[in-house]
């Protein structure tokens, strides 16, 4: 003779709670990312649109153009003599091996408004001591929209 056991109540509310249209299941990282839209300005860092970025490029021989995108992201392409620099990997160390001094102009892009890594980094170098730092909020995805030329 076989035993049966009861739904546990519990167990049932669980799973009656993960049905689509009753209670949202858990968010994943992409839901998560879709909410994030970067902040319209960072106290301390200038923005600039792809038409300030193209000038900051002509003006300054010493600007330092950082693409704060992961890998992946940059291997679909990028600005033309940017610096790949994760934000993961962004700190006062790294920020000096490629500007050792303060006042050299820093030039963060990333994907766009809904990406933030740009953003992160803008705040790390402005934290680190740097006085010219630049911020590309709509990033690549203006680049693209304009149809600026991208390395592949």
């Amino acid at each position: 003779m076989s035993r049966q056991y009861p739904l546990s109540p519990l167990f049932g509310c669980l799973l009656l709670a993960t049905l689509p249209g009753i209670v949202p299941a858990v968010e994943t990282a992409t839901d998560q990312s879709r909410k994030f839209v970067s902040p319209e300005s960072i106290e301390g860092v200038i923005n600039v649109d792809s038409e300030g970025l193209i000038g900051m490029i002509m003006q300054h021989d010493d600007l330092v153009l950082v693409d704060s995108r992961i890998i992946s992201d940059r291997n679909e392409g990028y600005i033309e003599g940017s610096i790949s620099l994760p934000d993961t990997d962004t700190n006062c160390a790294s920020l000096a091996k490629l500007a050792p001094s303060l006042a050299r102009p820093l030039l963060f892009y990333c994907n766009g408004i809904r990406c933030g890594r740009s953003a992160r980094a803008a705040v790390i170098a402005r934290d680190c001591k740097y006085r010219n730092i630049y911020w590309f909020r709509n990033g690549m995805e203006e680049w693209q929209e304009k149809e600026y030329p991208l390395v592949q």
